[in-house]
């Protein structure tokens, strides 16, 4: 884990001696308003074309010049296959394979496979960067490419070849109902939730509409749903008169959106968990054990406006948190054991919040998931419990509530490494003070998942979370009758 970001995670465990609440509290309220300035402030969304492939899928800037949106010929065709461009005074010539192109700056004919061709609007040359005009792509890349090419130019999006994902949406009318989607291949949205819908926002699959933008249900709890394009992104929101989740299965290719169960007693601290810091947990009170109603807490870390380290141009931490976080929870229940995903969608959850939701939940482990551009394999961590902790009698200290576990973990955490390693996967556990697993009262691990390769992009890979989650459901299993046991 990089030391930048370990440092964020671990600081606000640990504040500054002598400086009162209030001032803490109006640094926090002051920084939330010099961020709203700044956002009312900001430019205006960046244009951008995605580009859909079997090579890849890829998204592009939208220049404008002269009145029109223009695109560079180059970056286009690159992620495509083998290119090349050289320039002879006005003149641009380009390669793609054995194709040659050849434009001239100022004009809008250009010769193609030795046959003209004429462009909506004048060929750019800018330093030696060939620029088209983006409504030329529907005829333009074809003849290049010798293939079919399909451009929906009001919202950017460009499909190469067949490659467009189509899906079916139903609402099953069980109580309470539930809308089930299945998609033609495995997809992987943003989802967010607001008051009366659910929205999942398609940036790098390319999915299209199911032959009308508009559905509708014969259902008062999930009534409709809409499908829009925009900017080379597509999205599809539900409509609902209840809360909305979304969960995963069959590897990506099914969606099913229900109402949120009614949780607001299940996760009513009982008097033996331990409160965030300022306040300390009563005392243990002699009676039958809680009900367990999972095995696991799978905790996919950071969310919503908190995007955690940046992998890549195009790759936030939390996202491949939350992919791997439904496959991880997939591989367990499919062993039998009931997990909980404490984010399901691209939400925000303070550290406290997912301690106290943890600790309500009664599991025998708690897992938090982390995502790492840097290195290799898969690291494990456990807490390393502040030496200097305070309890008053039978209260516990928020900051050592796992303190009695840490046994239990870091076996845990050797029989996970074990299975790892096992699987030819490069594997380590290391000790560490990172929250929440200071705050929670049962085995807790922190996984943290490096790319197979120095490329990004792999972390990304269905194959791989695939691969990985299996592994570590696979040592949670071998561990449940110690783990259990324990609790």
């Amino acid at each position: 884990m990089r030391w930048s970001k370990l440092l964020r995670l671990v600081a606000p465990a640990f504040g500054r001696r002598g400086r009162p609440a209030a001032i803490w509290l109006l640094t926090f309220t002051t920084a939330i308003l010099l961020a709203s300035a700044l956002l009312l402030y900001s430019t205006p969304e960046e244009k951008r074309i995605s580009i859909y492939s079997n090579a890849a899928n890829f998204s592009l800037p939208v220049l404008d010049r002269n009145g029109d949106e223009y695109i560079g010929l180059l970056e286009l065709f690159e992620p495509l296959g083998a290119v090349s461009a050289k320039t002879n005074g006005n003149r641009w010539k380009f390669r793609y394979y054995d194709v040659e192109s050849e434009f001239t700056a100022g004009q809008t004919r250009a010769r193609i496979r030795s046959v003209d061709f004429n462009l909506p609007a004048n060929f750019l040359l800018e330093n030696g960067r060939g620029l088209v005009p983006l409504s030329s792509l529907a005829t333009l890349m074809p003849r290049i490419l010798g293939g079919p090419v399909t451009f929906n130019q009001n919202s950017r999006r460009l499909f190469v070849g067949n490659v467009a994902v189509h899906f079916t949406a139903q609402v099953n009318k069980t109580i309470p109902p539930k809308l089930v989607m299945n998609f033609t291949a495995p997809v992987n949205p943003m989802i967010a939730t607001e008051p009366g819908q659910l929205r999942m926002a398609f940036n790098h699959e390319a999915v299209v509409a199911p032959g009308s933008q508009a559905l509708t249900f014969d259902s008062k709890v999930i009534p409709s749903a809409s499908f829009q394009e925009n900017n080379g992104s597509a999205a599809l929101i539900v409509a609902a008169t209840v809360p909305l989740m979304a969960s995963f299965t069959n590897n990506g290719r099914t969606i099913t959106i229900e109402p949120v169960p009614q949780v607001a007693a299940q996760v009513q601290s009982p008097p033996s968990v331990p409160r965030p810091p300022n306040s300390f947990a009563l005392p243990l009170v002699a009676g039958s054990p809680a009900a367990r109603r999972y095995f696991a807490v799978v905790d996919p870390s950071h969310g919503g406006e908190e995007r955690g380290a940046s992998l890549s141009g195009q790759l936030a931490e939390k996202d491949v948190t939350l992919a791997f976080g439904r496959r991880l929870r997939q591989e367990l229940e499919t062993r039998g054991l009931a997990t909980l995903l404490l984010r399901d969608n691209d939400s925000t959850l303070s550290l406290d919040q997912r301690a106290s939701l943890t600790n309500s939940a009664h599991a025998a482990i708690y897992i938090c998931l982390h995502a790492a551009s840097q290195g290799d394999g898969v690291r494990v961590y456990t807490a390393l419990v502040p030496a200097e902790t305070e309890s008053r009698g039978p209260f516990l200290s928020w900051d050592a509530a796992q303190a009695a576990f840490q046994l239990l973990s870091q076996s845990a955490g050797t029989g996970l490494v074990s299975e790892l390693q096992g699987k030819q996967i490069k594997a380590r556990s290391l000790i560490t003070p990172l929250r929440p697993l200071n705050n929670i009262t049962t085995a807790a691990l922190a996984v943290e998942v490096s790319p197979p390769s120095d490329d990004m992009s792999g972390l990304n890979s269905p194959a791989y979370q695939q691969f990985i989650a299996g592994a570590i459901a696979g040592g949670l299993a071998n561990s449940r009758d110690k783990l259990e046991a324990r609790q």
